[in-house]
């Protein structure tokens, strides 16, 4: 599945809800899919700085593509960091570098989340390129 595929497949999925909390008992559900970091690998230095929560983001480039995994202490940001390495893992450092992540706007998610949670948000997807950044190295 390309990258605007598997974008496109999340907005289809949100396009059914009508209602933005049963938007967040999604993203909720989402959170449970997350490829989960392994214990030994939530370290300070895999910590994404500027989020409110703890979220612990590990990548790793094999085969000429970036593998992602994460955990939150919080359920809302598990889902929103799986969403977002449900469309990044498996691709390229190029594609993650350079990609347009359309689908959180286009769903509305950074709209309805709290000053600091979208900063998050912001922050998740900065580490996410910049690792790819240093998988190019």
């Amino acid at each position: 599945m390309t990258l605007e595929q598997k974008q496109q497949e999340i907005i289809d999925e949100f396009a059914i809800y009508d209602d933005w909390m049963d938007k967040y008992e999604y993203i909720i559900e989402l959170g449970k899919e997350l490829p989960l970091i392994d214990e030994n690998k939530k370290t300070e230095n895999r910590l994404i700085e500027g989020c409110q929560s703890r979220v612990w983001l590990d990548a790793d480039f094999k085969d000429g593509k970036m593998n992602f995994t994460a955990d939150s202490d919080a359920i809302i940001t598990k889902g929103i960091i799986g969403l977002l390495i449900r469309v990044l893992n498996g691709e390229s450092p190029e594609n993650v570098a350079t990609t347009d992540l359309r689908f959180i706007k286009e769903i509305g998610l950074q709209e309805h989340l709290s000053p600091t949670r979208a900063n998050g948000l912001a922050s998740m997807v900065k580490k996410l390129k910049m690792s790819a950044l240093i998988a190019l190295k």
